[in-house]
């Protein structure tokens, strides 16, 4: 299995993390409570994925997990 294979629903969930990390990290953001809660949720869903039990290094794979979902963040807003 290619590191770039990831499932759909991974590299969303991915997607939605970085986003409301950077909700959280902007300048007197609203509804803290609700994000840190959300980033929560989101962290344990992303550690836990299934897919982590298929790859041979999960190291090198979160972090082009992270790459590929801050590249479609990128297009998506172009």
């Amino acid at each position: 299995m290619d590191v770039t294979d990831f499932p759909d629903d991974l590299v969303q969930t991915q997607a939605a993390w970085s986003a409301t990390y950077q909700a959280l990290a902007a300048p007197r953001p609203r509804a803290t409570t609700a994000l840190r809660r959300r980033l929560l949720l989101l962290s344990v869903r992303l550690w836990w994925h299934p897919y982590w039990e298929t790859v041979p290094s999960v190291p090198a794979a979160r972090t082009e997990l992270r790459r590929l979902a801050r590249a479609r963040r990128a297009v998506q807003a172009a």
